[in-house]
């Protein structure tokens, strides 16, 4: 039994990318496919797309990497947890890195990295920080 999808799926992808692979799986949910469009969207994965298999649906991301074959993602972190959520809002949401890492929120507007949700003037739970 999986208490924490999220943790699973960071932890998937940290492992992915420690050994350069180019294609992850994973089972699919709403916010697994929320937090991969942000990924998508900040540039840290070319694509992802869901896959129809027995016996539930699969989530495929197609990681990216630098043309010399760099990581894109150093590090990837879990911030609020089950037994401890951590919650911001959209003035306390501070560029990670200077604006080279993000912020991954649960907001009420979905799933958004941390520029998004200061320009849409929303906070929310931060679930990860990854640079």
């Amino acid at each position: 039994m999986m208490t924490d999808p999220i943790a699973d799926m960071l932890t998937r992808i940290r492992n992915a990318v420690r050994i350069e692979r180019t294609l992850i799986e994973m089972p699919a949910s709403i916010m697994r496919r929320g937090i991969a469009q942000v990924l998508k969207d900040e540039g840290y994965i070319w694509d992802f797309e869901e896959v129809e298999t027995v016996p539930a649906k699969t989530l495929r991301l197609h990681m990216k990497y630098g043309p010399n074959g760099e990581r894109l993602i150093n590090r990837i972190d879990r911030i609020s947890k089950p037994g401890r959520r951590v919650y911001m809002g959209y003035r306390e949401l501070k560029p990670v890195l200077n604006g080279m890492g993000i912020q991954i929120l649960s907001t009420p507007r979905g799933v958004l990295s941390d520029r998004r949700a200061r320009t849409e003037k929303v906070g929310g739970e931060v679930l990860a920080l990854i640079h």
